[in-house]
């Protein structure tokens, strides 16, 4: 009777009564098979794109090893395929290769394994539609420590990390910021009714005050070009007063009101002096010529 080999690893079981003084060559290739199941570390050369992981029936294979430590040449992301595709198999891969390798033995799931990182993965050896999964990508860890330091945020808090695409750079001009909340919503508002990073620039190294700036509250056009027209287009011309023209001391109050012909001079109200065209003067008391005005 012919031997008959185990299903996933291809443990040679020799009939009863077969294999009479030979049998010691089957046990030592099945120790040597089970050898590398448990802890065998294989270096598996891939080259090009394509690799076959054959595990063999009855002989000592690569597919037999616990840790593959895949390196080579490949010339782009090498698809290993898993043989037989009913087989099932627990593998702990590193990949030195410099390339991607997508692990698959079926039509089912594949796993990729970025070169310079390991995983555990798990073909399930359901025959066409055998699947490989990742276990790494769910394993349970009760705590986690990154290059000799415990990792403390919660699976929550590094999940707020989820989907931000912000650059080393972009996240460092944080540093330093001393708002809250409410600040970076004052800059989210002023973004939403269209004022530019340009913009905000124009303000930079500003030392003026709030009542300074307000100075120019109402201004329509250039400023300086508004000062050189003053500089070089104004006319020197002799002023023309309103009348009545009142001038105030303390309790003292003289107007002079020009009407026709007339310039009236008034103190507190009532006239007291009014020259004419002519040059005739009126005054309310006396008047004294060639005096002296101290």
């Amino acid at each position: 009777m012919p031997s008959t080999y185990t299903t996933n690893a291809g443990i040679e079981l020799p009939a009863n009564g077969e294999q009479s003084a030979t049998w010691g060559n089957t046990v030592n290739e099945n120790m040597t098979i089970i050898d590398r199941l448990t802890n065998g570390v294989g270096s598996i050369s891939l080259s090009g794109v394509t690799h076959t992981l054959t595990t063999s029936d009855g002989a000592v294979s690569d597919g037999h090893y616990k840790v593959l430590v895949l390196g080579g040449s490949p010339s782009g992301t090498n698809t290993v395929t898993i043989s037989p595709n009913d087989a099932q198999h627990i593998y702990i891969i590193k990949n030195n290769t410099g390339q991607t390798a997508l692990f698959t033995q079926g039509t089912g799931t594949n796993v990729s394994i970025l070169s310079n990182t390991s995983k555990i993965i798990y073909a399930d050896g359901a025959g066409n539609g055998a699947s490989v999964v990742d276990l790494t990508g769910s394993l349970d860890l009760g705590s986690l420590i990154v290059a000799g330091t415990i990792v403390t945020a919660t699976g929550a808090e590094l999940n707020i990390m989820d989907g931000v695409t912000s650059t080393t750079a972009e996240i460092n001009k944080l540093d330093g910021f001393t708002g809250d909340v409410n600040d970076l919503n004052y800059a989210k508002d002023l973004r939403a009714t269209g004022v530019t990073t340009d913009e905000f620039d124009v303000l930079d190294g500003i030392t003026a005050t709030t009542a300074e700036i307000n100075y120019v509250d109402g201004v329509t056009s250039n400023i300086q070009t508004q000062i050189n027209n003053v500089t070089t287009n104004a006319t020197l011309t002799t002023p023309t007063l309103t009348s009545p023209l009142t001038v105030t001391g303390g309790t003292q109050s003289w107007t002079v009101t020009a009407a026709g012909t007339n310039l009236t001079f008034a103190y507190n109200g009532t006239n007291v002096l009014r020259v004419d065209s002519s040059g005739n003067v009126i005054a309310s008391g006396d008047i004294t010529t060639n005096g002296t005005i101290s």
